[in-house]
């Protein structure tokens, strides 16, 4: 099923934004909804919720409903927001009456409904407060007696987000039973590890397939981050609201956590499996091997896993190997370092990244539609999005056309994180990657000066102290 069309491309960032009429005018109000030359640039807190209302000739645009609900959260919480979208509603339609006006009814509830299940497909995580089924509810119980086919709307909505809410925990459950299992036992190598220790060639010997199985991994892991897990990581104090911060709990972020831990984990392992080997012969092996599989990455279009085993052969440890890197055919290496070198703010990439995403709008197959970005380059650009414009101007108005650009970026990566991964999964190569002991940073440095003795007094010094 996945999301019906709520999100399915970027084009509903249209040039034109949001409102159906073109203003001729710079500036435009409607109902308190600041526009510029045809978009919504800021408007009032309330004025914005009042948009986000259907009512019987009106619905919002798809784009608006996802751009609110993404940024609201910044401003109220989420339980707040719907319960004012309710009683407004409640308020509109009289839905208090006594008696009701079954017509006009009629018109509002497919709409109402509409809403529902947009903010429950986008959001789900938000549905795992009682408050939030609560309201929920309550709205359809007032509608549903003008039509019976109501009540079959609300079981299918409800049925289908436990199912969905129900795969996103079951997943993040096996992440934390993973990560506490490799945390437990596995990283505190301070030395070299017993010879029976299993090496990445032994589980997997083709780049290929191990460029698959790290597409599988990313995927996976993309699919359990909510939207609004990137606005939340952000949530400052509302300047208008001095008593609390938004989000008094925990910032719900945990997804994203574990995503830059696996990529973090993902360098710490390319690092121990190449310092690993007493020979240099198969030290330069692992390395051949491991540029294979960034490259057929970088094809494939994981850039994420890309970034993460290039930087665990820049790791120092790796990098001054010297005897072994010059057994190593390095042309490849460094076609694959120019495109993710960091100068004029990682333009290669981004170069590369645009070619992704444009093949992957026009795909054909699962295939092509795979673009999975270098993830920590992503939250530092929405970070810098966020610091470098204010949530709300001067007058109090909140800052709309920062929240469109933001939309943009999220909205984008949402689509992204949506595809099927079209490639076999291979449950061994899986399990080693995300089981495989991998030394902590003193073991690398261990283990690579004995591989490769110290060449300096420095060197010699931190192999002492480390012994």
């Amino acid at each position: 099923e996945g999301m019906p069309q709520t999100l399915s491309s970027t084009s509903m960032f249209t040039q034109c934004g949001f409102s159906p009429h073109l203003h001729t005018s710079k500036e435009d109000e409607q109902g308190g909804l600041i526009f510029q030359d045809g978009n919504l640039t800021s408007a009032s807190l309330d004025a914005l919720i009042q948009h986000l209302i259907p009512t019987t000739d009106y619905y919002p645009e798809k784009a608006y409903i996802f751009t609110f609900l993404l940024s609201s959260r910044l401003f109220i919480e989420p339980h707040e927001l719907l319960s004012r979208v309710c009683h407004k509603c409640i308020e509109q339609q009289r839905l208090d009456d006594p008696v009701l006006d079954k017509a006009r009814i009629r018109k509002f509830g497919p709409k109402i409904l509409q809403l529902l299940t947009e903010w429950t497909e986008t959001f789900p995580y938000d549905f795992q407060e009682e408050r939030m089924i609560g309201h929920l509810k309550d709205m359809i119980h007032r509608i549903a007696p003008c039509d019976e086919a109501y009540w079959k709307k609300m079981n299918q909505l409800l049925q289908t987000l436990n199912q969905k809410l129900a795969t996103l925990s079951h997943g993040q459950e096996g992440i934390v039973k993973i990560s506490a299992a490799v945390s437990d036992k596995l990283v505190a190598f301070k030395s070299k590890p017993p010879s029976i220790q299993r090496e990445i060639l032994s589980v997997c010997s083709d780049p290929y397939t191990l460029a698959q199985q790290l597409t599988h991994v990313e995927l996976e892991r993309l699919s359990h981050i909510g939207p609004e897990e990137f606005v939340q990581a952000f949530v400052h104090k509302d300047p208008l609201d001095g008593t609390k911060t938004c989000f008094s709990e925990q910032k719900k972020t945990s997804n994203l956590e574990a995503y830059v831990k696996w990529f973090n984990r993902l360098c710490y392992l390319v690092a121990t499996e190449i310092c690993m080997p007493a020979k240099k012969k198969q030290r330069a092996q692992v390395i051949e091997f491991f540029i294979d599989v960034a490259r057929e990455c970088f094809n494939i279009g994981n850039f994420n896993s890309l970034m993460a085993i290039i930087s665990g052969m820049n790791m120092s440890p790796v990098s001054r190997l010297k005897k072994t890197w010059s057994k190593v055919k390095t042309a490849k290496f460094f076609i694959l370092e120019h495109q993710m070198d960091p100068t004029g703010n990682f333009y290669n990439y981004r170069t590369a990244l645009r070619g992704a995403a444009h093949r992957s709008l026009t795909a054909h197959s699962n295939r092509e539609k795979i673009v999975i970005p270098f993830f920590s380059l992503l939250i530092k650009d929405i970070y810098f999005l966020n610091e470098g414009c204010a949530n709300r101007l001067p007058n109090g108005h909140v800052n709309f056309e920062k929240f469109l650009e933001l939309a943009k970026q999220v909205g984008e990566f949402i689509t992204w994180k949506q595809v099927e991964c079209p490639f076999e999964q291979d449950p061994n190569i899986i399990h080693y990657l995300h089981t495989a002991p991998i030394f902590t940073e003193d073991g690398l440095y261990l283990a690579s000066y004995e591989s490769e003795s110290p060449e300096n007094q420095t060197e010699k010094d931190r192999w002492k102290s480390l012994r």
